[in-house]
Parts: C-alpha cells; sequence; structure tokens
C-alpha cells in the first residue's frame, strides 16, 4: 500500500451539483435520525429496568420477606457485579419502587387508562416533530408486557429522561398533575431545571384556567392549545416600578425592558414583536401594548396591559386590536389572532359578559408581584443596616467572653 504524501485536509475544488447537496443533506438526516433512535432506545430500556426493578420490589414485598435493609443489600449487589453502572444507589432503587406504585394504585389504574390516550397522541407528536415514528421505535423495542401479574409499562413514558420522572413523582399531588407534567416533558423537551422552574411557576394550576371565549370561536384542536398555552396569572416580580400608583405605560416600560423575563414567564413559543404597535386607520394613531407571535400555535397574540382591576370597556378595545391585526398583518397560513388582556383583578361575571356578542377569541388573565422601587431599599439604608448587624454581632461577642 502506498503512502500518501502529507497534507492538511481541506474542502476541494469540486464540481459541487444539486444532486450532491441533495445527498449529502439525506446522509446529515439519516445520522441524526440514528442518533434519535439510539438515543430513544437507550432511554427506554434503562426505564422498562427500572419499571420492573421496581414492580420486583413491590410484588415480591422485599422488605417483608429479607428484612428492612433488603433494598440497601441489592445496591450493594448490583454495584458490585455493575462497578462502571449508574443508577445504583439505595435512593434511586427507593425511587424505582416509588415510580411504580405512583402509577399503579387502583384509583391512578382508572385514570392513567382516560389519559393514555393523549399521552400516545404526545408520542405521535413527537414522531412527527422528528419525522421518523418514534412510537414504533418504543413498540419494537422491548415494551410490551412486563409480566403477566404485573402493570405493563406505559409507553410514551420511555420519552420522559429518569431525572424528570423522579421530580414528577416528588412534586406532583396526585395522578392528573403527573400526566399533565409527562406531556409537557413529551411535547415542549423541557430538561430537568426547567420542569422545577414549571413546578415553582405552579404551572398545573394555572393551566387552561384563564377566563375566556376559545372554546366558542376557536376549532376545538386549537381551542385546547390555546388553553394550554396561556395562564390565568402572570408572575411580574421581575419588573420594577417607581411608585405604589402606576400606569400602564410604566408597567409596559418595565416589563419590556426586561424581554428575556417576561417571554420566560409568558411560556415556550413566544416571540416578541414590539410595544406600542402603531395602527393607522382613517388617519388615526392607535397602539397595541404588546404584540407576540406564538410559533406552535401559529398565530399572534395582542396583549393589552390595565394596570387597575377589569372593566368591561377594555373587551372592546381588544377586540378592535385583534381585528386590525387579523386585518393587517395575518397571512393565510396564520391561525386567527388571540386577544390577551392582562390586568391587576377582575371579576369573572364581568369579564364573561363582556365577552358576549363578540366573536375574536380573546382571554383575560391577572398579574402579580410587581414590585415598588420605593419599597426597596437604598444602597446607603443597605449600608447602614449592615453596619449595625455587625455592632450587633461584635456587642454579643463581647458579652459571651464575660
Amino acid at each position: 500500500m502506498s503512502q500518501e504524501k502529507a497534507r492538511i485536509v481541506k474542502s476541494h475544488d469540486i464540481n459541487i451539483d444539486a444532486d450532491y447537496i441533495n445527498w449529502i443533506a439525506e446522509v446529515k438526516h439519516r445520522f441524526r435520525s440514528s442518533q434519535v433512535k439510539a438515543a430513544v432506545r437507550v432511554n427506554a430500556e434503562k426505564l422498562l429496568f427500572n419499571w420492573q426493578l421496581g414492580r420486583d420490589l413491590v410484588q415480591k414485598k422485599a422488605e417483608e420477606r429479607w428484612g428492612s435493609g433488603v433494598v440497601e443489600q441489592v445496591s450493594l449487589d448490583l454495584k458490585r457485579e455493575f462497578p462502571n453502572a449508574e443508577g445504583f444507589s439505595t435512593s434511586n432503587l427507593w425511587y424505582m419502587k416509588k415510580w411504580y406504585l405512583f402509577y399503579t394504585d387502583q384509583e391512578s389504574l382508572k385514570k392513567i387508562q382516560c389519559f393514555v390516550g393523549e399521552l400516545q397522541s404526545s408520542v405521535n407528536s413527537i414522531s412527527l416533530k422528528l419525522q421518523r415514528p418514534v412510537g414504533e421505535i418504543i413498540k419494537n423495542s422491548v415494551y410490551e408486557q412486563t409480566s403477566e401479574d404485573g402493570v405493563e409499562f406505559p409507553q410514551p413514558f420511555a420519552l420522559v429522561p429518569w431525572g424528570q420522572h423522579i421530580e414528577i413523582i416528588t412534586r406532583s399531588k396526585n395522578i392528573e398533575e403527573a400526566l399533565f407534567y409527562i406531556n409537557q416533558v413529551i411535547d415542549k423537551g423541557l430538561s430537568r431545571p426547567a420542569l422545577i422552574n414549571c413546578f415553582k411557576a405552579h404551572l398545573y394550576e394555572h393551566q387552561g384556567k384563564i377566563v375566556n371565549n376559545f372554546t366558542e370561536h376557536l376549532p376545538d384542536l386549537q381551542s385546547k392549545l390555546v388553553q394550554e398555552v396561556l395562564k390565568e396569572n402572570y408572575d411580574f416580580g421581575f419588573a420594577t416600578v417607581n411608585h405604589e400608583i402606576y400606569d400602564e405605560a410604566e408597567l409596559e416600560e418595565s416589563l419590556t425592558k426586561n424581554v428575556t423575563d417576561l417571554l420566560l414567564e409568558m411560556g415556550t413559543g413566544f416571540a416578541f414583536l414590539g410595544r406600542q404597535k402603531e395602527i393607522l386607520v382613517g388617519g388615526r394613531t392607535r397602539k397595541i401594548d404588546l404584540l407576540f407571535y406564538h410559533i406552535r400555535l401559529r398565530c399572534y397574540v395582542v396583549c393589552e396591559l390595565k394596570a387597575k382591576p377589569f372593566e368591561p370597556e377594555f373587551a372592546g378595545k381588544l377586540n378592535y386590536y385583534v381585528n386590525a391585526v387579523d386585518e393587517l398583518m395575518k397571512s393565510d397560513d396564520d391561525n386567527p389572532t388571540i386577544g390577551l388582556l392582562v390586568c391587576s383583578d377582575m371579576d369573572n361575571i364581568d369579564v364573561q359578559w363582556s365577552f358576549k356578542g363578540i366573536s375574536t377569541p380573546m382571554g383575560v388573565a391577572t398579574y402579580n408581584n410587581i414590585r415598588i422601587k420605593d419599597a426597596l431599599p437604598s444602597q446607603e439604608q443597605l449600608a447602614d443596616r449592615v453596619r449595625l448587624l455587625q455592632k450587633e454581632l461584635q456587642e454579643t461577642k463581647r458579652l459571651m467572653k464575660k
């Protein structure tokens, strides 16, 4: 075999035509697809093992049969046999048992049967996004009946990493909440930190409870998606105003100074298009407070801010802006524009009556946790406070020495 002359490998001056571009794009796509399949299979195999081990600990009544230290002994035996493997800690084995029990008590089994269709839909949704039948990957892997006596492993669970499963069973108050977050992880690809943030923000409690007219004016699927996306209350704790009495302009400016935090609070999929978006009709200028586009919903979202409780006339103004965006900005590929009014407080009856006769889809939410600048201590005040604390600490030490 002849030796090639030493050289630096670089792109060659070759005739790159459309066939080459299409072929290399297909090769890249195949490789990405193989990576996805491999990751899904590895995760699926590990989760099935965890499910089965949790099942064994439950069905064999291991603690009653072999003593209270049996889980720790199993952990030691597995780590001794597989020293380079992860996941065999005593705490992890306890999580496996808790995981199996969480989803397999009689009450949970009845409820999980009702939700399994939605979970399978989530698998199908992910399959479409990856342009590969992930559901088939799972089915063709090892996800059949785990044993004649045990409960079958729910196939969509294979798309949720183990760390997220632990957070869900640890933090969820009931099976409905757990299944909600299972869907969130599958649909949005939530990392473990992102999932924890969703729990801290009480996403389950706030999701889908916004006062709205979506069911009357949107197709069923779109209505459901919109209600999943919009919250009934927004935490504007990242925004600061100068005084306890403030207007919409000051609130809006404070929110948009922190656009990253605003988008995080709005939720996944929102793109910020601007504030005070100007509309010129009949020679008159009107301005939309905040305008978003939601990628998943494929529609514009008109957001009006009110630094006061809801008033019926607010609905009419929002209706006008939604219609204006539909007329001037919406394309044929976009879904109907959504209106979102965010105010300091509201009465549900007030809002529902205001919606009567309005055919544009809209919802009303509230906000809280605005910080007041005057209520925050100045740097000088903080420095004085630190000095006082240091003095008190020194005095305490002096007294203790006596």
